[in-house]
């Protein structure tokens, strides 16, 4: 198993008040999850959150019961069962995203539905296993309003994330590489990966190399100043001041060192 470092902050809500986080993390014997449950489109349907939660507790117990199967088979089983206990309709359910990372003794599986990255370091380099639809969708402007969410939330053409409809689980991006390729994974929730990809504060490995030093949660500290200095969204555009914020160090190469 690799040395699991955590880092979490809650946000604020649309109104700009503190509220509890909707990320959801999970370390299993064989696995994390990271769920990052989105602000429902309409006030009339449950919290993200509430939904995370419940999809992280299905997805974790599927992961126990079958530690091989696929992922995507397994996450579709999960959402299938949330949304038949808690009586879910496609298309007027709350959402989630998710990023699952799975090692065995042989193969590390990742699993990214919706935009929480998982960023895979090795020693030919880092791959970034992200789904950047909805990033897409936002950078044209096609996301503005809770409308427009909800008619290209899970259609061809829009975005995909956890809901209620189990088909959304084969659109999530998948990659495996051999257990002894990767000494590093990170899982960020889209309030730490919007410091990359939308504020430019630091790259993937920089990101990485300030985890070391003075542990995850100075990541989300250095998007939180950022997000200080520009309180009105003048500069970077965002329904909210701050984001929940998630992120996971997975350290495979320092747990091969202590069980040598």
């Amino acid at each position: 198993m690799p040395k699991i470092a955590i880092a979490e902050h809650a946000g604020v809500g649309a109104d700009g008040r503190p509220r509890p986080t909707e990320d959801h993390v999970v370390v299993l014997d064989n696995a994390a999850l990271l769920l990052d449950g989105a602000t429902s489109p309409s006030p009339d349907l449950p919290p993200g959150g509430w939904y995370a939660g419940l999809l992280a507790d299905r997805l974790s117990a599927a992961l126990r019961a079958d530690p091989e199967a696929e992922l995507t088979g397994l996450l579709a089983g999960s959402i299938a069962e949330v949304a038949e206990a808690e009586g879910l309709r496609p298309g007027r359910a709350p959402s989630s995203t998710v990023a699952v990372l799975r090692w065995t003794a042989e193969r590390i599986d990742a699993l990214v539905l919706a935009d929480s990255p998982i960023v895979a370091f090795g020693q030919t380099g880092y791959e970034v296993v992200a789904d950047d639809r909805l990033i897409r969708l936002r950078r044209a402007g096609k996301l503005m309003t809770g409308a427009a969410v909800r008619a290209l939330r899970n259609t061809p053409g829009g975005f995909w994330v956890a809901e209620a409809d189990p088909a959304a689980a084969t659109h999530a991006v998948c990659r495996s590489w051999p257990t002894d390729a990767l000494s590093t994974v990170l899982l960020a929730s889209d309030g730490v990966a919007v410091g990359v990809d939308e504020y430019g504060l630091f790259d993937w490995p920089e990101a990485l190399a300030l985890a070391r030093r003075h542990g995850p949660a100075a990541v989300l500290d250095a998007v939180r100043a950022a997000e200080d200095e520009d309180p009105h969204g003048e500069k970077w555009p965002r329904p909210k001041r701050h984001d929940d914020q998630a992120l996971i160090v997975a350290d495979f190469a320092e747990a091969a060192v202590h069980d040598a």
